[in-house]
């Protein structure tokens, strides 16, 4: 005879996720009040996105040509930041890994200078390359190559203390020194991991990109700046639809990619 077990008061009416789910309510609520979040007035001005978007459902096709080299420049200036980061991060991310420096205060201060890197806002790092090499996508190439760098090393050393530490024994063993020990024993078993966060970091820096452009920074930013001061929205759609095309190619891309790699 099979008993079937009763069940409490807590789980017949659910009362943890009663619990859970007034907590959160009362949390919004509160966090609302606390930075001044009207919602009435987001739902009382809705009808003024709407008409945006109405007047976005007209695209000026007259205006794509335009920005073919703007989107093109962009996707330059991902690329190549997104490169030089990640070839200054991959021997911070080794002096990182704790299973492959021991020593705790060298380690410790190389961690220090790639929080400190990740701290550092995107805007602030456009706004004084701007100010120091001057309006263009060069401003922009600097500030992603320093968000690369401080985004993928700490993807990079995370990934490097997972490995087997089988070879790294085997080749210590062997009378190996440390660089034969990481190219031979660490980057064979984190390469595949390696270009995955590459190509991901890739994705956004696209997206990343577009904004710094509102600062001078270069690539499609400033004519998506342009059109919205110009209250050219159909310049606006124009603009978001390649940002969107050239984001899906990226995507399936970066996902074929990833697939076959891991």
């Amino acid at each position: 005879m099979n008993i079937v077990p009763t069940r409490t008061f807590t789980q017949k009416y659910h009362v943890k996720t009663v619990v859970w789910l007034t907590l959160f309510i009362l949390l919004v609520i509160g966090t609302a009040k606390m930075t001044g979040v009207d919602f009435i007035m987001f739902f009382a001005n809705f009808g003024q996105f709407t008409a945006l978007l109405q007047q976005m459902a007209k695209p000026d096709w007259q205006y794509t040509s335009l920005v073919v080299q703007p989107i093109l420049e962009t996707i330059q200036m991902a690329l190549i930041g997104t490169t030089v980061g990640t070839l200054v991060a991959i021997p911070f991310s080794v002096l990182a890994a704790r299973n492959i420096v021991k020593n705790k205060f060298l380690r410790g201060i190389i961690r220090f200078i790639l929080n400190l890197v990740r701290t550092l806002p995107d805007l602030m790092l456009a706004a004084l390359f701007v100010a120091i090499v001057g309006i263009g996508p060069v401003a922009g190439v600097f500030t992603l190559a320093i968000f690369s760098f401080g985004m993928i090393s700490k993807l990079f050393y995370e990934a490097i203390e997972t490995i087997d530490e089988g070879p790294l024994e085997a080749l210590q063993a062997a009378g190996a020194n440390k660089i034969q020990m990481v190219v031979f024993a660490v980057i064979p078993q984190v390469f595949n991991y390696f270009v995955s966060y590459f190509l991901y970091t890739f994705e956004i820096n696209v997206r990343a990109s577009t904004v710094l452009g509102y600062l001078g920074a270069g690539g499609i930013g400033v004519y998506l700046q342009r059109s919205l001061d110009q209250f050219a929205y159909g310049q606006t759609a124009i603009i978001i639809l390649g940002i969107l095309m050239v984001v899906l190619i990226i995507d399936g891309v970066s996902n074929t990619l990833r697939e076959r790699l891991l």
